[in-house]
């Protein structure tokens, strides 16, 4: 997958190097082109320098053939104009906002733009935002039969009762992040585009339970 990343500084620079250790080919965005050097002389992706929210930079830096961007600089209007820039102007599927006032999470949730607070950032939770699959494991029982996991959601879950995905799955949802909260979701919760869906499952059945979430409803495919 081709990733543009905005921003040169410890973040977006760490992103760019993990992501192209696992195989993705990666344009670096920044304002100053000094930036660049936290990159090293084994980068092999592409340094553009220029604003990341300019329709020509994002071309230049790849961003019509870009399966995922992250807006990472220091600024959050900055970061947050560029990700939409990226999700309506160029339909990117996976963008993510670094922000650094957690209070605007709220807003930038409801415009369909995931969002990573300073004060909660990992490197795991960016790269989840942009390589969404699969479950990412949370805790094990000592015997480690049973675990809590953040999986996957396929957008055709949107709109379908919690009720609906626990029958389909067997497992139990134990919360959701919703807008950046927590939430201890019933039955009849819906699910929200943009929602995290922490679920309790067998070990065993991770695979089966990824699968489902991933297809999306039975009828679905009826």
């Amino acid at each position: 997958m081709h990733i543009v990343i905005m921003g040169c500084g410890r973040v977006g620079s760490a992103l760019a190097q993990t992501l192209e250790s696992q195989g993705h080919t990666i344009a670096v965005v920044d304002q100053d082109p000094t930036a660049f050097r936290r990159l090293g002389s084994g980068f092999g992706g592409r340094r553009v320098t220029g604003v990341g929210f300019d329709q020509d930079t994002l071309r230049e830096a790849g961003i019509e053939e870009a399966g995922a961007f992250a807006a990472v600089s220091s600024g959050d209007n900055s970061n947050i104009i560029a990700a939409r820039v990226a999700r309506e102007m160029f339909g990117v599927e996976n963008v993510a906002a670094r922000i650094y006032d957690p209070r605007r999470a709220e807003v930038y949730q409801r415009l369909g733009i995931p969002t990573v607070a300073t004060v909660r950032w990992t490197a795991d939770q960016m790269l989840r935002r942009l390589l969404p699959s699969g479950a990412e494991p949370l805790w094990r029982d000592p015997s480690g039969g049973v675990q809590l996991a953040e999986v996957h959601t396929s957008p055709a879950w949107v709109g379908r009762k919690i009720s609906q995905l626990q029958e389909e799955t067997g497992v139990r949802v134990a919360f959701l992040t919703r807008l950046g909260e927590a939430m201890l979701p019933t039955s009849q919760t819906v699910l929200q585009e943009g929602d995290l869906v922490h679920v309790m499952m067998r070990t065993d059945e991770v695979e089966k339970v990824e699968a489902v979430f991933a297809e999306g409803p039975e009828e679905a495919h009826a």
